[in-house]
């Protein structure tokens, strides 16, 4: 959307033009000099509009930037909607998308352009958490209004004059919006400024925008409301958008009967990539295609909990700021959701200018980050995303009464309400129904309260395994100080997935994959750890092949996928020659391109690939020549023993049972979370992680001996 920057005497024209026609009809002729003056009003108020409310600056932003050039468009959502969210039907949802923000309960067809309810409704309060973008939405609106005062094809239809009152300034014991709404036209410069304003009040000329219901103080509010409510009832032909976050539901009951009420839908993924190409759009930026590679790496699986930050506008603007900096997001995922969480707890309240509320006298920030992560850790380990308001309030109840520096005259719904209001951080999903409001934030609590609690032990030895948990573990090595925080941590999460190796066949097969894998040299540039995983995927690949047990094809298909995770966070090039071959190989493993693949890779140099490669083709040949079924047959045969013979390996041994193959999976998938663990760590010792890359894939009993093997073979 065009700015103001090059079209600024024809929006002066409109709303000057505008202005005067205000005047005389209330009040007849104007004076040429008169109108002159209402033209330089009108400039300064264009200026000052643009000044005060189309420059974003938040987040400690070294410089503002202009609010037409990163808008995104909103999506509202009508109040039936929201009131229809089943909590049920939501925590099955959220385990699946991740996403706790507004959607339609009916799916996404019933969301609307936010520009398009504004033209359709005179008397609009739109809703949403902190950061959703609601006072953005109210400015552009304005910015909207100013440019249909000039262009008659401007996005807001209505021809008013836009006044924005934000109502944190609603401060004094008697309050009179008319008198602010003179103020406004006479800092500008409007002749008569009070009786221009009447006037223009009178004839139904303004969009009188109330930005920040919930900012009201406390001690004001009765007074506010009831002003509020007169002021609509009086001048009821002008038009009116009100804002507020979804946690002050009694406020708008109170005042705003007339209004329509619209919550904010969180951004979809067509949104995050408008509002990223908008943020990137320098010509350096554009040149470079920033914003193209940092929407790919948010895609990027490995950053999906980051990416659920991104569907609230205030964290995308985080976001965008962090991947400015060094044109990707950090390894250390905590330090990323640390600042998320503060910025929620704090830091925007401080940009927002909210008067604390008393409560927040008698308890810190501090203390309210652990009451915060023990609710979060409760809840993950509940396998619950959804909290009654009577177990929330009984839970800050407790806390607080087993913290000694909190005020006892705290009162734990007031508390609750407190945090819901003015952070968001918790959300009322449906009537007294609540939750986090991303989940990312409530996995870094809980790896923050298995840190500061020393807790974690346990969750190794009973959730590695459980997917539901996984960021929790990402996260919790780069919560970890001190010198052997995540050293501890890692040997413990190998002793745990050593646990998965202890049937005979799975070790017989481990062993194998360490004599065949040979020892280092200087030929071979692919970690022995990969090596080992790649000649098991081999073995597995093959057994998939020679497999018609349904269930048990099943299980070694996702074997294959966890053998290829492993190896790829081992030794990415390697595993990435062999990423083609697992297609093939689970449509048919002897197929040549598979061997070809082997042999190119000279990673078993003590393995005849080549040889196999040139048998195969001659098999080949003979099975396209065969004229009868059984001739075709005993060639596959024949091909299926070349290929163990080339292995050196037993098909009975990589026959492996649904339970065995279990067992190889959870193996597979934990040596795979702990190099990820380790990827986003603090501190970890070099000396302690070779040591366990170097017992990946080994039978821990047999190491010694295995190495000796090793020698000899």
């Amino acid at each position: 959307m065009v700015g103001f920057d090059f079209l600024v005497e024809p929006a002066v024209k409109g709303l000057g033009t505008f202005a005067i026609n205000t005047v005389k009809a209330g009040a007849g002729k104007l004076a040429a000099e008169g109108e002159q003056a209402f033209f330089r009003a009108s400039r300064k108020y264009i200026e000052t509009y643009q000044k005060r409310h189309c420059q974003l600056k938040v987040l400690g932003m070294r410089e503002p930037v202009d609010l037409s050039a990163v808008y995104t468009g909103v999506k509202l959502l009508n109040e039936q909607d929201v009131l229809q969210f089943d909590p049920c039907a939501l925590e099955e949802s959220y385990r699946q998308t991740r996403l706790r923000g507004y959607a339609s309960s009916r799916g996404g067809d019933e969301k609307y352009a936010g520009i398009d309810i504004a033209n359709q409704k005179p008397y609009l309060m739109v809703l949403g958490g902190p950061g959703a973008g609601k006072s953005t939405f109210l400015r552009k609106v304005g910015l909207e209004a100013l440019r249909t005062l000039y262009y008659e094809a401007a996005d807001y239809v209505p021809r008013k004059i836009p006044v924005l009152l934000e109502l944190k300034r609603f401060d004094a014991a008697d309050i009179d919006v008319e008198k602010f709404i003179a103020a406004e036209f006479e800092t500008c410069g409007f002749p008569s400024a009070a009786d221009f304003a009447q006037q223009a009040l009178a004839q139904g000329n303004l969009l009188v925008l109330l930005d920040g219901l919930d900012e009201v103080p406390s001690a004001n509010l009765d007074n506010v409301l009831g002003e509020i409510r007169d002021f609509v009832d009086r001048y009821d032909e002008n038009r009116f958008i009100s804002s507020c976050r979804v946690a002050a539901s009694g406020y708008r009951s109170r005042a705003f009967q007339r209004f329509s009420n619209v919550t904010m839908a969180d951004f979809d993924d067509e949104q995050i990539q408008q509002f990223i190409t908008n943020w990137f759009s320098t010509s350096q930026d554009v040149e470079r295609e920033t914003a193209q590679k940092c929407w790919e790496v948010l895609q990027k699986s490995e950053n999906k909990a980051s990416k659920e930050l991104a569907h609230t506008p205030l964290l995308l603007t985080y976001l965008c700021l962090v991947y400015n900096l060094s044109q990707r997001f950090p390894n250390n995922r905590s330090s990323l959701y640390k600042k998320a969480l503060r910025i929620l707890l704090e830091e925007w309240a401080a940009e927002k200018r909210i008067l604390r509320d008393e409560i927040y006298e008698g308890l810190s920030i501090e203390q309210e980050e652990i009451l915060l992560s023990e609710i979060a850790y409760e809840g993950m380990v509940g396998e619950q995303l959804f909290f009654s308001k009577r177990e929330l309030s009984k839970q800050i109840r407790t806390f607080l009464a087993s913290t000694l520096n909190v005020p006892a005259s705290l009162d734990s719904e007031a508390v609750l309400n407190a945090i819901e209001v003015q952070q968001g951080i918790l959300v009322e999903r449906a009537e007294d129904t609540y939750s986090f409001s991303h989940l990312t934030l409530q996995e870094y609590l809980t790896a923050q309260c298995l840190v500061d609690n020393g807790e974690w032990h346990k969750l190794v030895q009973q959730k590695a395994t459980h997917a539901q948990w996984r960021e929790i573990f990402l996260l919790l090595p780069g919560l970890m100080g001190g010198r052997s925080g995540a050293d501890d941590f890692l040997l413990a999460m190998e002793t745990q997935a050593n646990t998965y190796l202890h049937r005979p066949k799975v070790r017989e097969l481990v062993r194998w994959a360490y004599r065949v894998s040979g020892r280092d040299s200087s030929e071979q540039k692919s970690r022995p750890s990969a090596r080992r995983v790649i000649i098991l995927f081999v073995a597995l690949a093959l057994a998939r092949a020679l497999d018609r047990d349904l269930d048990r094809a099943r299980a070694l298909d996702r074997d294959l996928d966890l053998a290829l995770a492993l190896a790829r966070a081992l030794d990415l090039d390697r595993a990435r020659d062999l990423a083609l071959a697992l297609a093939l190989a689970r449509a048919l493993a002897l197929d040549l391109d598979f061997a070809r693949a082997l042999a190119r890779a000279r990673i078993f140099p003590n393995l005849a690939f080549d040889n196999l490669v040139k048998d195969l083709e001659r098999l080949r040949k003979e099975q396209q020549s065969s004229d009868t079924q059984e001739k075709r047959t005993a060639v596959i045969e024949q091909m299926y023993a070349l290929w163990f013979s080339t292995l050196g390996l037993d098909p009975k041994t990589a026959a492996l049972s649904r339970e065995e193959s279990q067992d190889l999976a959870n193996y597979f998938y934990m040596c795979e979370l702990m190099i990820r663990c380790k990827e986003g760590a603090v501190r970890v010792s070099p000396e302690v992680w070779d040591s366990i890359e170097s017992r990946i894939l080994t039978v821990p009993s047999d190491t010694q001996s295995q190495q000796s093997e090793s020698t000899q073979f």
